[in-house]
């Protein structure tokens, strides 16, 4: 079962994603969905149980400077990253 991120959100524009309710086939299509629905100044963060880099490597490949990728912590079984949508 999901349990919420331990990471607080402290600041209005931020949206939490927990990956670890999502089914892992549809993981991938719901965060590029969400990240694709983000403003500029806005951030989604991302919760999971393990650290994406496959994930990691897809983000930069396809939105390039238009997602900035700043890890938040590193806990076992809850890695805590946000993704924020640039100007």
């Amino acid at each position: 079962m999901a349990h919420d991120c331990s990471t607080p959100i402290i600041s209005e524009g931020i949206y939490a994603f927990d990956a670890r309710g999502i089914a892992k086939r549809f993981r991938h299509a719901a965060i590029f969905g969400a990240l694709n629905a983000l403003q500029p100044g806005e951030t989604m963060r991302f919760c999971n149980d393990h650290n994406p880099l496959p994930l990691l490597t897809q983000i930069e490949q396809y939105f390039g400077d238009r997602v900035i990728i700043s890890p938040v912590s590193q806990e076992p079984g809850e890695i805590v990253i946000d993704f924020v949508i640039a100007h």
